[in-house]
């Protein structure tokens, strides 16, 4: 092992210490709170369960805690959720809500936290920990001691309790709670909480599965009866999820309104947030939008959602496709009339995006079809769509992600998406900072992108 990966002898004592005192922890531990009891992430460390230092495991890696905990890359966000509360920032917001400390701020906790019940905490849960295993494989009580058996199964663990992350539906449900907002208590960013200082939520479930990943999907994957989406089902499954939890938080009961004004948070934010200025000269940044009809002046529903639903129903989903387009431009017409004639048209395109949901969670994406979405995304009359910022940047994400599931699944070489990868980071610059956002320069961007695509054909 060469000096630059050598650990210390004090690195090596440390983690000798803290493996000891898992296990004394593990062999000592309390009856458990219930099969609801959210038993804490303390319960699945140990060197023999989550917490090995290196991917050496036989079924699983075995170093997930390890990767959780990673302060050095986006892997180990999570467990940096409740950390950033209590930095300047994330104290800057609660003070201008009036919340009091923001790491104890029942607003905040609800997604930097695992927001469990005090009755259904374990011995070893703490809030500290942010975003826990069980804050997205589910309360832990009715399986951790059943599913490390030998005929313990990925379906005997999910009917004890488990969530079914390998299922695109179920993952993105329960990302959505926090990554847009839950149903849920303390679990929506609201505009207020935006105008705070709160950052933009962004949303690509493919794209953030990958960077939180912490399993292989190999023939051991396979063999426990798990299901393996490829990366076009997962970003397609995701899309339609997250515009129907969008329509059915929008029309829920209360949910519509803050204050005097409409709830701000599921309108487009750069549509608004525009210079302004006397100068005779000046000229408007907002361009008009093919794809939704709405008043000039009146804040359009963020729709990036629905644009890359338009791109992807139009192959994988050709029947559907020209009722969910009506729909969305039902939709957008009815934000221009009143409330509830919107909340109608938001049932109608929720059941629309739903559809979408469950035809793409059946079905498998070849390389044709896979490619025919990616060149809809990239060109001709969605494009012409990428007039605000959310749009745009879902339109590099997705672009990003359809390209990685075709090497992914061996349907393009790799070195062929390589050379393509100079063109998408032009993409990516031109998405990087909202207040600099160029449209057009976007598009350009996009177009270039996909040229070399269709290289590939």
């Amino acid at each position: 092992m060469g000096r630059g990966n050598a650990i210390p002898v004090t690195g090596l004592f440390r983690l000798a210490i803290l493996w000891l005192f898992a296990a004394v922890s593990l062999a000592a531990a309390p009856a458990l709170a219930g099969p609801n009891a959210h038993e804490g992430v303390a319960s699945c460390a140990g060197s023999t369960c989550h917490s090995r230092p290196a991917a050496t495991g036989v079924a699983v890696r075995q170093n997930e805690l390890i990767t959780w905990q990673d302060p050095s890359s986006v892997a180990g966000a999570h467990s940096r959720a409740w950390r950033v509360l209590t930095e300047a920032r994330g104290e800057a917001i609660a003070a201008r809500l009036g919340l009091g400390p923001a790491e104890k701020a029942a607003a905040c906790l609800g997604c930097h936290a695992d927001p469990a019940p005090v009755a259904l905490r374990g011995a070893r849960f703490q809030m500290s920990d942010g975003v826990t295993c069980e804050s997205c494989h589910g309360a832990s009580g009715g399986w951790i001691a059943s599913h490390t058996a030998v005929d313990a199964t990925h379906a005997g663990n999910v009917a004890r309790g488990m969530v079914a992350l390998d299922d695109p539906k179920a993952r993105a449900n329960r990302c959505l709670d926090c990554h847009f907002g839950g149903a849920g208590p303390d679990q929506f960013v609201t505009h207020q909480i935006m105008a705070a200082g709160h950052p933009r939520i962004a949303f690509e479930l493919d794209l953030f599965t990958s960077l939180q990943r912490h399993h292989d999907v190999d023939a051991d994957y396979l063999s426990r009866h798990k299901t393996a989406a490829s990366g076009v089902k997962t970003w397609a499954v995701g899309q339609a999820l997250a515009l129907n939890r969008a329509l059915t938080l929008y029309s829920a009961p209360g949910r519509d309104t803050g204050g005097v004004f409409p709830e701000f948070y599921f309108f487009d934010c750069q549509s608004c947030h525009r210079q302004i200025s006397d100068d005779p000269k000046f000229r408007p940044a907002a361009e008009p939008n093919p794809g939704r009809p709405v008043p000039v002046g009146m804040a359009p529903f963020n729709d990036e959602n629905m644009i890359m639903l338009s791109a992807a129903a139009k192959v994988a989903a050709p029947g559907q496709a020209a009722r969910f387009e009506a729909d969305s431009r039902a939709f957008h017409a009815a934000l221009g009339k009143d409330r509830a004639g919107a909340f109608r048209a938001a049932s109608a395109l929720a059941g629309s995006s739903r559809a979408l949901g469950d035809a793409f969670a059946g079905r498998a994406f070849g390389r044709a079809e896979t490619l025919a979405i990616l060149d809809n995304v990239l060109s001709g009359e969605v494009a012409r769509r990428y007039t605000d910022y959310a749009g745009s940047t879902q339109a590099v994400m997705a672009a990003d992600t359809l390209l990685s599931s075709l090497v992914a699944e061996r349907q393009v070489d790799r070195a062929q998406a390589a050379r393509i990868r100079p063109d998408l980071d032009r993409a990516y610059r031109a998405v990087r900072d909202p207040n600099s956002f160029r449209p057009a320069e976007l598009r350009a961007a996009l177009a270039e992108v996909a040229q070399a695509v269709r290289g590939l054909k």
